[in-house]
């Protein structure tokens, strides 16, 4: 791993939570207009392969393995800029994305309306695959 690349990590000064055993933080990431696309986990190697390479990588608590975004659909998210939050345990990346982000074919995996008064859920948006 690149030097320069940990340096970079350590001066964003991330706090990254115990989560499922692993050292985790969340990543949002928003296209331009910042619609969300999708949330996820990252590692610290994560984040380094996603520094590294300029492409979205995740950490997936359910395969319990580093990802990149599109690896198998090729619906990639090409990173454009980073924000911390002020805790520093969360990263929100705005992202251009090839693709639809959600693994279900939609453009936001947030496409479930939630009615506060039942708990039921409607599908918003368009399925795009």
């Amino acid at each position: 791993m690149d030097k320069n690349i940990k340096e970079i990590i350590k001066n964003m000064d991330l706090k990254f939570r115990n989560i499922d055993g692993k050292k985790l933080l969340l990543a949002i990431s928003t296209d331009k207009q910042k619609n969300v696309l999708m949330t996820a986990f990252m590692s610290e190697e994560s984040l380094e392969k996603s520094i590294e390479t300029g492409y979205m990588h995740y950490y997936s608590t359910s395969r319990d393995k580093i990802w990149k975004k599109g690896e198998e659909s090729k619906n990639v998210q090409k990173i454009i800029d980073v924000y911390r939050d002020c805790d520093g345990d969360a990263l929100l990346f705005t992202v251009e994305q090839t693709g639809w982000a959600c693994h279900e074919g939609y453009m936001s995996c947030f496409h479930n309306k939630i009615d506060l008064n039942t708990g039921d859920s409607t599908v918003i948006g368009t399925k795009l695959d």
